[in-house]
């Protein structure tokens, strides 16, 4: 009767192990059924589940891998698998697979102990465990280190939705950003990134470094604060802060593309994402003057935003044409996707305010970015203590491939 024989392998990692081992396998024609190695800080944990004919015997090739594990000073371990632990197990791939990635400015123990403890009340399984940052020196600080761990699970939550508040908890208890996404083909294709400007993209909202120059900042700030919480209509609020630029020199108006800076990270991520072939786009409820700069700055393929009336040389308090609000962003999005053939479920939305919820949620991953409390709630995903480049993390771009492209 054929054997199914689980064997384990561990010891110090180095050139030639593997193809060591697996030739005393090929020289019995093994058939080999499943695989797996890690190596963490240079020490290797291998295994490989085989199928052994009774007509080949399993006591010769034991044999032959004891001595070649003791030549090479490895542990071996081997535990027979029954046919019906066999047929578990191959049954197992039809389960409900997740990504859950944590980021911050290091990971520690307790965070670790925390998120998988969440995982286990669910009933997942973990099936692997990454990590997607770079390797630090002692010397690197946390204060300028990124820090990315990813967990694959497998099964099926309690409740989805449940699980992702229990997480959004411990983002706030740790400080620490954790996604909780369903892995499917298009969370390894996304093809577009469409981004919010201002307070996403910049750190800063232009209309209130207008209204600054004007003098009238502290009206526009109050009004702008209560759009972003969702309290005032954004056509009506946006329309009122508006109005209150009337009179402010055109030359006044480009002193902020000088004086704005771009958010932390933005220009890796940018540049990465035009490398990787993806499309970008600026859907904003801001300026397309500033618009149109980080466009020329950054290679940004599509900019849509509000026209600042001016004439004879002053602003005239009046937008021109239709307003970007939070549906017209979203009907945007679908109309550039629909131009590019890309399936919204292969669409990346970011912003910060509650008029970025709507693209948000039609978008296959919506991220909400440093963004308000209502908005961090509503959205499948928050970014909330590292910069933009991080997000390169949720679509599993590790620091090792960047490497490789900025190089």
């Amino acid at each position: 009767m054929d054997e199914i024989i689980l064997i384990n392998i561990s010891g110090h990692d180095k050139p030639g192990l593997t193809s060591s081992l697996t030739s005393i396998l090929a020289a019995h024609d093994i058939r080999i059924l499943d695989i797996g190695q890690a190596v963490v800080h240079d020490a290797l944990a291998l295994g490989m589940l085989i199928e052994v004919s009774a007509r080949t015997g399993f006591t010769p090739i034991k044999k032959d891998m004891l001595v070649r594990a003791h030549e090479l000073d490895l542990q071996i371990r081997f535990s027979k698998i029954s046919k019906e632990e066999f047929e578990h197990w191959a049954a197992a791939q039809g389960k409900e697979r997740f990504i859950i990635t944590i980021l911050g400015r290091d990971i520690t123990a307790e965070q670790l102990a925390r998120v998988s403890t969440i995982i286990s009340e669910n009933n997942l399984n973990i099936d692997r465990i990454e990590r997607l940052s770079g390797r630090l020196s002692l010397a690197t600080t946390a204060s300028n280190a990124n820090a990315c761990i990813e967990f694959r699970v497998s099964g099926q939550p309690h409740s989805a939705d449940d699980m992702r508040a229990a997480l959004l908890v411990l983002t706030h208890q740790l400080s620490i950003d954790i996604a909780f996404q369903r892995e499917s083909i298009y969370r390894r294709n996304r093809r577009l990134f469409a981004f919010d400007m201002d307070s996403t993209l910049i750190q800063a909202e232009v209309i209130d470094e207008l209204a600054k120059l004007k003098g009238v900042g502290d009206q526009v700030t109050k009004i702008t604060e209560a759009a972003m919480r969702g309290e005032l209509d954004f056509k009506q609020s946006f329309t009122k802060r508006v109005a209150l630029l009337k009179g402010l020199p055109e030359a006044h108006v480009h002193e902020v593309l000088d004086t704005i800076s771009l958010a932390s990270g933005a220009e890796r991520l940018i540049s990465t994402l035009k490398s990787l072939g993806y499309k970008t786009a600026i859907l904003s409820g801001g300026f397309t003057f500033f618009g149109k700069y980080l466009q020329s700055r950054l290679g940004i393929d599509y900019v849509y935003a509000n026209e600042l009336e001016i004439y004879g040389g002053t602003v005239t308090g009046r937008v021109g044409a239709e307003i970007v609000d939070g549906e017209k962003k979203a009907e945007l999005l679908r109309e550039i996707a629909k131009k590019e053939n890309i399936a919204l479920d292969q669409v990346v939305a970011v912003g910060d305010g509650a008029n970025d919820l709507p693209m948000l949620n039609i978008a296959g991953m919506g991220i909400a970015f440093h963004a308000k409390p209502l908005v961090q709630s509503s959205a499948s995903h928050a970014v909330s203590f590292l910069g933009l480049d991080s997000i390169l993390y949720l679509i599993g771009v590790r620091d090792r491939d960047l490497a490789a492209i900025e190089s």
